[in-house]
């Protein structure tokens, strides 16, 4: 229940960020931020991460969809088994979650957050949370997906002696 409500916080505080900006900064405008470092740049994507498919919004809604329900199915069905893959789905979905909003009432994505130190695309909250959840979530999979299965196998036979007596 945490997770999904800690998933729920970060969407909302992506949507209220994005509210602020479209409400506070005109399109295309910029605001300092955190000097040497980040600066509000109020911009609409069409696209993914570096407006990749900006002429396929749909298709970016119908992804984003997809991986909200299924973070939500297998939270819901216990496929997490430790707070590493639950943290990380949680970020997975808020951030999945928070763009799809923005698709789906908008048919873009705010993004405000640009890097002055460096050449960088502008992004969001919900980027921010997708960026740090699907490496953790890959993290989760290749360190404990399986594992328990194997390892309660090897249990099962632990100081027992091979069927011929050894």
């Amino acid at each position: 229940m945490f997770y999904a409500i800690l998933a729920a916080a970060l969407a909302a505080l992506d949507q209220l960020v994005k509210y602020l900006v479209r409400a506070n900064i005109p399109l295309g405008g910029t605001v300092p931020f955190i000097p040497n470092l980040l600066e509000l740049t109020y911009v609409q994507n069409t696209g993914a991460a570096f407006s990749l498919l900006r002429q396929h919004t749909w298709l970016l809604t119908l992804t984003s969809a997809v991986v909200v329900l299924a973070m939500c199915a297998l939270m819901a069905k216990g496929f997490f088994k430790n707070r590493l893959g639950l943290f990380s789905a949680a970020l997975v979905l808020a951030g999945g979650l928070g763009n799809l909003i923005d698709r789906a009432l908008f048919g873009f994505v705010t993004d405000m957050f640009q890097t002055t130190f460096m050449e960088f695309a502008v992004f969001n909250v919900a980027d921010c949370c997708i960026t740090v959840g699907v490496p953790l979530l890959f993290l989760y999979v290749w360190v404990y997906v399986g594992k328990e299965e194997k390892k309660e196998d090897g249990a099962d036979g632990a100081g027992e002696l091979p069927p011929d007596g050894g």
